[in-house]
């Protein structure tokens, strides 16, 4: 099957014909419809996470048909499911038995420690996938299977806030502006400074209000979800922040968080971080993504252009999410 392969930290992904992977007991071999791009992947490209090894496809946003099944997965051939980057905990720690099994210090990463969904066709524990309406587009879905469940995550983690701020206006920011309006909430979006195609996108989308990231909203913020990996926004964010508010940082990484006065943290503010998601996130992300309804801006790309689309996310060269179609 053709992939595009990592073989290295800080190497462009390479366009291998390797052999197709069969499903072990409990997993299911899938034929990819379509895997989106994370900035996730340009972490792994970068090297700033380097734990999971080379060679690696990467990809974790996966949509496809299961064609195969080892002994003991209970899903069926034919079936559509979605991967996300979680791939498999020990389901025994605290953390597992406690529903945090994001936490699960055993747990293991699509398309970081297992291969992913960047190539023609993956394999993954039947009991980590999620299970996909049979109709449909796979372009649309695959974003909602890390940029929705990470937004979705930093949308809990913020309770009822009802001013918003979205720091970082990309898939994820997309997403969550429409369950946030979905929910009665307001909505204010940060962007880089002089993007105002994506600013008139959030606007587009329902916010309130949306301007350059270091700007300060016309009201005080409730919450904000930062999505750019940039630590310079946490101190900026704090700025906007009424009492008791949050920032809730959603990456899996980010830049130092630059030293600031405690003023901005009195008076009961507090930060607080995602890590990864659970199942149950999905599940529920999944069930409500039909009734808002959740509207995927999604830009397809031929698997072998995958360079292309992560320098372009990289780049911020386009609105919502990069899709790879093998």
């Amino acid at each position: 099957m053709r992939a595009m392969v990592l073989e290295g930290p800080r190497q462009p992904l390479a366009l291998r014909d390797v052999p197709a992977p069969a499903p072990g007991p409990g997993q299911v071999a899938i034929r990819v419809e379509a895997c989106a791009v994370c900035r996730t992947d340009l972490h792994i490209v970068d090297g700033e996470l380097a734990e999971g090894g080379y060679p690696r496809i990467l990809g974790h946003q996966i949509v496809g048909v299961v064609d195969a099944v080892g002994a003991g997965a209970a899903v069926a051939v034919g079936a559509r499911v979605g991967v996300p980057w979680l791939a498999a905990t020990c389901g025994a720690c605290a953390y597992c038995l406690g529903g945090r099994e994001n936490l699960c210090r055993q747990a293991r990463f699509t398309g970081y420690h297992v291969d992913g969904g960047f190539a023609e066709r993956c394999v993954a524990d039947a009991r980590y996938t999620f299970a996909l309406p049979d109709a449909g587009s796979a372009v649309d879905a695959a974003p909602l299977l890390c940029a929705g469940l990470i937004g979705y995550r930093a949308l809990r983690l913020a309770g009822d806030a009802r001013r918003l701020g979205l720091y970082g206006f990309g898939a994820a920011g997309h997403l969550v502006l429409q369950v946030a309006r979905h929910q009665g909430r307001e909505v204010y979006a940060f962007t880089r400074a002089g993007d105002g195609a994506g600013q008139a996108f959030a606007r587009a989308l329902g916010a309130a209000w949306a301007g350059a990231s270091d700007e300060l909203p016309p009201v005080e913020l409730d919450a904000a979800l930062v999505f750019a990996p940039v630590g310079a926004l946490v101190p900026q964010a704090l700025r906007a922040l009424a009492p008791g508010g949050v920032v809730v940082c959603g990456g899996i990484h980010m830049s130092d968080i630059p030293s600031f006065p405690y003023r901005l943290l009195w008076e009961e503010r507090s930060i607080v971080s995602v890590a990864n998601l659970t199942r149950r996130d999905g599940d529920e992300l999944l069930a409500l993504a039909p009734r808002v309804p959740l509207r995927t801006t999604a830009h397809p790309y031929p698997l072998a252009d995958a360079n292309r689309a992560l320098d372009d996310l990289r780049r911020g060269r386009f609105e919502g999410a990069a899709v790879l179609v093998p």
